[in-house]
């Protein structure tokens, strides 16, 4: 048994932000009053000071397992997970074979399910991610799939996509769309403009996300399909989800930390460590992005956590992969990004980290009550803290020395300590 004592529980699901004692037993909640002075055979973690809030829920990340192991695994990317404060992941599909078929799904959930924490995963729209043919979509969401995605790639052939969103609506699960036309984007993985410029490259243009961002809404609309746009990067893709929200299309959006955090300009201080796809974006789209986290046009703070080897990101620019990591920092930026400024309320943040995400995917979230599941996340959302080593097998961070506010230093997950500072 776990007791918590003089902790502040933040519950967004209940509207509850108030001290209390949690007593945990047997992977569930027992008491979120308990007198934890009486209590026998207790460990008492001492919570004043501390936030408790419903472990983080993290919709995108990326552990490349099967076929690229190198990177990462499932055990280093739950672990990661962990140390972030997060207790349930979605895994996207673009492993290598990708997950299109039911036995790859199997291998995936059997070997998240030794981590620790609650891994999920995504199958690929289509067979081998080559946009030509859908998958199984049923039979894989019969062997537990959460949802669907090629994320990594878009969706290219408009008639194909409206059949998978139709069926996804059949299925009652969401479809999770990277928003990249690669007839706009020249050198993927830097903004189009004056940063590009300075390194002689084109980049990839804002009208790349726009454009499918707007055709995808439409399709959500007509559909009735529940519609996901992933790693919202720009202002004019944001005006496109809130429009098609007014509109009351089924469509959510999610926005990773470095967009609201960075811009294209730290592509020529950290180089490759600030490649990513979609690129970071001019200062305008930052603000586009936090205002449409401000409003609720943006849903979901979701990390695309995207591990690779120190070799790799040493490439030169045009040759290295994009992305990079973010399960071990997200919860901080958010803290330091959007909270301390002013942005959001910690009480929206962790709706934005924890209750929307569980919400897209139908996973069971009663909140911080008796009898719930013991999934949390408690941390101090005031201690200072410089970023200097990762559980992750990848460093590609440009967040690696910097000092953020908000640090977890306990995870919980079906009643078991899964992570302590």
């Amino acid at each position: 048994m776990i007791g918590i004592r003089n902790v502040r529980v933040l519950d967004p699901a209940n509207g509850r932000d108030e001290r209390g004692n949690l007593l945990i037993a047997e992977g569930k909640i027992v008491s979120v009053d308990a007198n934890l002075e009486e209590t026998q055979g207790v460990r008492i973690l001492e919570g004043a000071g501390l936030v408790a809030a419903p472990g983080l829920v993290d919709v995108h990340v990326h552990f490349r397992d099967p076929g690229l192991t190198y990177k990462e695994d499932i055990e280093t990317g739950a672990r990661a997970a962990a140390c972030g404060g997060y207790t349930t992941v979605v895994c996207m599909a673009n492993t290598k074979p990708v997950v299109d078929n039911q036995k790859i799904l199997s291998d995936v959930l059997e070997k998240g399910s030794r981590t620790g924490i609650h891994v999920k995963s995504c199958a690929c729209v289509t067979k081998g991610m080559e946009g030509k043919a859908l998958t199984d979509m049923e039979g894989l969401c019969q062997r537990g799939a959460v949802g669907f995605t090629d994320d990594g790639k878009p969706i290219l052939d408009e008639e194909l996509l409206r059949e998978a969103m139709r069926e996804a609506a059949r299925l009652g699960v969401p479809i999770s769309l990277h928003e990249e036309h690669p007839a706009f984007v020249n050198d993927p993985g830097v903004n189009y403009g004056p940063v590009a410029k300075k390194l002689g490259l084109l980049g990839a243009s804002v009208r790349s996300e726009v454009c499918l961002a707007h055709r995808d809404c439409k399709l959500a609309a007509e559909t009735g399909a529940r519609v996901n746009i992933q790693h919202i990067s720009t202002e004019g893709a944001v005006q496109a989800v809130r429009q098609a929200k007014e509109k009351g299309a089924g469509v959510t959006a999610e926005a990773s930390p470095h967009h609201f955090t960075l811009t294209e300009e730290a592509v020529l201080t950290f180089g490759t460590l600030a490649k990513m796809n979609p690129p970071l974006r001019s200062e305008a789209d930052r603000q586009a992005v936090i205002q449409g986290l401000q409003d609720g046009t943006i849903d979901i703070i979701a990390t695309d956590h995207a591990p690779h080897s120190q070799e790799e990101k040493e490439r030169p620019f045009t040759q290295a992969p994009s992305g990079i990591i973010g399960l071990e920092t997200a919860l901080a930026l958010g803290i330091t990004e959007l909270v301390k400024p002013g942005y959001l309320t910690l009480m929206q943040l962790m709706e934005k980290m924890s209750r929307n995400p569980a919400l897209l995917y139908g996973f069971d979230y009663p909140g911080i009550v008796p009898g719930a599941p013991a999934d949390l996340v408690i941390f101090d959302e005031n201690e200072r803290w410089r970023v200097e080593r990762f559980a992750s097998k990848a460093v590609n961070s440009p967040f690696l020395g910097r000092e953020l506010c908000g640090r977890v230093r306990y995870t919980i997950c079906n009643g078991v300590l899964v992570y302590e500072r």
